[in-house]
């Protein structure tokens, strides 16, 4: 649309200049009228004539009337001679101001040459605008088989394996594909192969595209960036045609690494029942395998991949000779996180007391790009507030700004509803701080952040993969716990409740299905399909009679059950304790977790098994 807006606007501004040249032209061509020497002489006797301008032979006549006559004297002869000899009395003659100047070629060029150049050159400069637009659509019809690959050579901003924290065994790894890039003779004289490919596996924000990068930049050779959705368009046999010319750059220029981003896009398991073989995704995936395959031994390109959907890659794809490699990256864990904060915050204005193992033990489960995002929203809320350092607050409420989304203090809330907010934030909490196996509390608040009306912060104290019977049980528990404290507090339960019951439900389901943990026995419940062509779950197959279904949904009823009774357990056990933190948090609306559990330091709670 920009494209064709640009030619219509050209189009018309050549348009307006051909017809400013044609009026100049027609302006300039535009001759006064000729007069003889005669009818020169009759108007002068007669006092018509109020100047002549003689430039050599030329003559410019002015009337008095204002006319102007254009003419022509003898050559051999002046003026005052040849009118004396048509009978104008030197009398007649001195009543007209006569002025002389020098013959020049200069109006020829003005009036003649120059109009007719410019006229020229706007067409010769039109011809060669249209000429110039139906080459590049000649070009653009026989470059549609080029891959659009982005090639990072100069290393402007060069990365290393020093700019990636934590991934230490991955990187480890990483180096062996550096040697191999840069010292491929020791292997070739073993008679090992150059790895063809590797496969980085890991999910969203892993640093999969960060470390492919930084492979690179250890090996300081040519690095080849496309994803796998640019290989197909919607006419075939162009991904297969660009598949073989990305490969074919990357050849020409080795030692080099084409990084291939995404490919579950065009790498997924073929003869799904969609498309056919014809399938234009399915042609770009086989062009890729053949040239996976007719890499020769001495060939020094190595292609990296990525992708975070492994289970849907087509086998051929895995196979030892094409993705020899196959390298997990997960999400960093408590020390790693602490690295990675620290490399994004090491060209940020600090405070000195600043604890990023702190601001790591709050981030479970986040990803490096998480992490990144964490410090520069940081920055925002420093900037926002004038400050001059980024402080440690500023670093918590940003954790909280993307679990959550920002704080909504504008938001009008009764004095019953916050009520309400308090008593249930501090169920959720009191109930985690009285079972054995609940993560501690963090962090309550009432203060509303996206569609949460308050929310309370529990996180681990170290990092477990693991998660056993009675750890889901307290989750359930403390799920439950604001849905008990209001039931307790208020004798009703209102809608705030609402998200609380879908997580509870959810997780008793996977509890009974999936995990295996319920009275039903180590089994699991319900077959998973998907379509792989759209590459997302479409249905779960019932794998189990109806008389199951009935016990599996007796057994969600007796575990959802359980946990509100131990909830309620533990709210009226400690009734008192509920009333100070919903006290604490009608005043200050936020408590820290030191702050909480200072608060209930005099109750002396006992915590129990759910």
């Amino acid at each position: 649309m920009k494209g064709l807006t640009k030619n219509i606007l050209i189009t018309l501004l050549l348009i307006l200049s051909f017809a400013l040249a044609a009026s100049f032209i027609y302006q300039a061509q535009t001759q006064p009228k000729s007069i003889s020497l005669s009818d020169l002489a009759s108007q002068i006797e007669s006092g018509q004539i109020k100047k002549i301008d003689i430039s050599g032979s030329s003559l410019t006549v002015t009337g008095t009337n204002g006319q102007v006559y254009q003419g022509e004297k003898e050559a051999e002869s002046g003026l005052v001679e040849t009118m004396k000899n048509y009978g104008v009395t030197p009398e007649e003659l001195a009543k007209v101001s006569l002025t002389v100047s020098p013959s020049s070629s200069s109006s020829f060029w003005l009036t003649v040459v120059l109009p007719n150049l410019l006229f020229i050159l706007l067409i010769g400069f039109a011809f060669y605008y249209f000429m110039r637009q139906a080459r590049q659509g000649v070009n653009q019809a026989f470059n549609f088989g080029r891959a659009n690959l982005r090639l990072f050579t100069s290393f402007k901003d060069k990365i290393t394996f020093a700019d990636v924290a934590g991934l230490k065994e991955v990187k480890e790894e990483m180096h062996e594909v550096v040697d191999f890039l840069k010292s491929p003779k020791k292997y070739l004289d073993m008679g090992a192969k150059i790895p063809r490919g590797v496969l980085l596996i890991g999910p969203p924000g892993s640093g999969k595209t960060l470390l492919a990068r930084a492979v690179a930049g250890e090996a300081n050779v040519p690095f080849f960036h496309i994803s796998a959705s640019e290989f197909v368009e919607m006419f075939v046999g162009v991904g297969a045609a660009r598949t073989r010319d990305a490969f074919a750059t990357a050849k020409r220029a080795a030692p080099a690494i084409l990084f291939i981003d995404e490919i579950d896009a065009v790498g997924r398991e073929r003869g799904a029942g969609v498309g056919g073989g014809h399938d234009e995704r399915e042609q770009t995936l086989n062009q890729i395998l053949v040239e996976m395959d007719g890499f020769d031994r001495n060939t020094q390109v190595i292609v990296l991949a990525a992708t975070n959907r492994p289970d849907i890659l087509d086998p051929a794809l895995l196979r030892p000779g094409r993705f020899d490699r196959r390298i997990m990256l997960d999400f960093p864990d408590i020390s790693e996180r602490e690295s990675i904060l620290k490399l994004h915050a090491k060209d940020k204005p600090l405070d000195s007391d600043i604890d990023f193992r702190k601001v790591a033990t709050r981030t479970p489960g986040f990803s490096g790009a998480d992490l990144a995002n964490l410090v520069n929203e940081a920055a925002i809320l420093a900037v926002q507030e004038g400050q001059q350092k980024i402080s440690q607050q500023n670093l918590y409420d940003s954790i909280e700004k993307i679990l959550l989304g920002p704080a909504r203090k504008s938001r009008v809330v009764s004095e019953k509803e916050r009520e309400i907010t308090a008593y249930h934030e501090a169920g959720h909490a009191l109930v985690a701080a009285g079972l054995k196996d609940s993560d501690p509390v963090h962090k309550v608040s009432i203060v509303s952040r996206g569609i949460a009306g308050g929310y309370t912060l529990k996180l681990p104290t170290e990092e477990h993969h693991l998660t056993t019977r009675a750890q889901f049980l307290s989750d359930l528990a403390v799920m439950l716990g604001g849905y008990s404290a209001e039931e307790k507090t208020f004798g009703d339960i209102t809608t705030g409740a609402s998200s609380d019951l879908k997580e509870a439900s959810s997780l008793a389901r996977m509890i009974v299905t999936r995990f295996g943990m319920s009275e039903l026995g180590p089994i699991t419940f319900g077959k998973t399909e998907e379509l792989l062509f759209l590459g997302k779950e479409i249905t779960t197959e019932k794998n189990y009679s109806e008389a199951t279904a009935v016990k599996i949904d007796e057994e969600i009823a007796s575990l959802i059950n359980r946990a509100h009774q131990t909830a309620k357990k533990v709210i009226s056990s400690y009734q008192d304790a509920l009333k100070k933190v919903a006290d604490a948090l009608m005043e200050k609306e936020t408590l820290e977790g030191e702050d909480f559990y200072e608060l209930i330091k005099e109750f002396d709670i006992k915590p129990i098994e759910a």
